[in-house]
């Protein structure tokens, strides 16, 4: 099981930025996505965004525009660069890896995310 290391949250006020990084403990060699995913209080977890080692990325539309998704595959390292943040960005967020052959899908810890209004 690869480990995911999440960094990078913390409280901010609304408007502000925060970046979240997030490392794999190995080298990941097969086509995979890494991804964020995000879980406010009484809500179900949601995809915020996610990259394929190819580079190509999705976004929920709740976040276009504000958020940036990147990934450093020499390093197994995946970012998610959050600008113009809102109250409702308030949630723990999570660092996924999806691997398809055999599937396997690997989750952070969380980190914690406040926005305050």
């Amino acid at each position: 099981q690869v480990q995911l290391v999440e960094s990078g949250g913390g409280l901010v006020q609304a408007g502000g930025s925060l970046r979240l990084s997030c490392a794999a403990s190995e080298i990941i060699f097969s086509i995979n996505i890494m991804g964020w995913y995000r879980r406010a209080p009484g809500k179900q977890r949601e995809l915020v965004a996610s990259i394929n080692n190819a580079g190509t990325t999705n976004y929920a539309d709740s976040v276009k525009g504000r958020f940036t998704i990147s990934r450093d595959n020499a390093k197994n390292t995946v970012s998610l660069q959050m600008g113009s943040l809102k109250p409702e960005d308030t949630a723990t967020y999570y660092c996924n890896l999806k691997r398809f052959s055999p599937y396997r899908d690997d989750w952070g810890q969380g980190t914690q995310v406040t926005v305050s209004s």
